[in-house]
């Protein structure tokens, strides 16, 4: 199992938010690329980049991650606000792979076009849910997609990677929404990632329980509940 750091960003700052609002915000650093290599001499399997601003349509940190990814030698996944063709595939020259959510549900025919000039492994599909149902813009629109039939569409058409974010556990430490995950992670050729809730290390070991892929590491590694270390160990035994 992958053990991925995240590094959101607002306004060039490292930043957790609690459930992704905004308002509930917190700075953890000014000094993204600073934050980056800590994560990468630890250990990290990957890093997993979000621009905040993007994904809530009021601005972008592409310039900023770019450098950033340019100064690394971990790979890197980069999500958030990647919703026209040019962008994800001129992201995807520098990137290790693309994260797609909102333009993954609203316009399958864009996203099976970009698959076949970046390839499928490149491109993970976001499914970030509520309640077991998709949502999309931000987490802030439904989709009426249940999250294993949005999946199955997905793997249908031959796409394996998968982020799957429970936006109530999200930014919250109470630990991962479990039920679903498993659902998720037992779906045939699916290579889940889960994301949301992880406060310890008990939290890491049930994760690995349901065979996950990989496992993205926020508020917990931030406020020092959880290191990487210790989650590697846990993830290679």
């Amino acid at each position: 199992m992958k053990i991925i750091p995240a590094i959101d960003l607002m306004d060039g700052q490292v930043v957790r938010l609690v459930k992704g609002d905004p308002n509930k915000k917190t700075v953890y650093s000014n000094a993204p690329l600073e934050i980056a290599k800590k994560w990468e001499n630890a250990g990290a399997d990957m890093l997993h980049i979000v621009d905040l601003d993007a994904t809530l349509g009021i601005g972008s940190n592409l310039e900023i991650i770019k450098k950033l990814v340019s100064e690394l030698k971990v790979p890197v996944e980069i999500a958030g606000g990647l919703r026209d063709e040019y962008t994800i595939i001129e992201v995807s020259k520098w990137a290790e792979r693309v994260v797609l959510g909102t333009l993954a549900f609203k316009d399958k025919e864009t996203v099976l076009k970009i698959a076949e000039t970046i390839g499928k492994d490149k491109l993970v599909i976001s499914v970030d849910h509520i309640d077991g149902i998709i949502v999309v813009n931000g987490w802030q629109t439904s989709t009426e997609t249940k999250l294993l039939d949005g999946m199955n569409k997905f793997l249908q058409l031959g796409f394996s990677e998968f982020l799957l974010t429970s936006v109530s556990r999200d930014g919250t430490m109470k630990g991962p929404d479990l039920e679903p995950l498993q659902q998720a992670c037992s779906l045939k050729n699916a290579n889940v990632i889960a994301s949301g809730g992880i406060s310890d290390i008990a939290d890491i070991k049930k994760v690995k329980t349901v065979n996950a892929y990989g496992v993205i590491l926020g508020k917990a590694l931030y406020e020092n509940k959880i290191s990487i270390d210790e989650a590697k160990k846990i993830a290679c035994h």
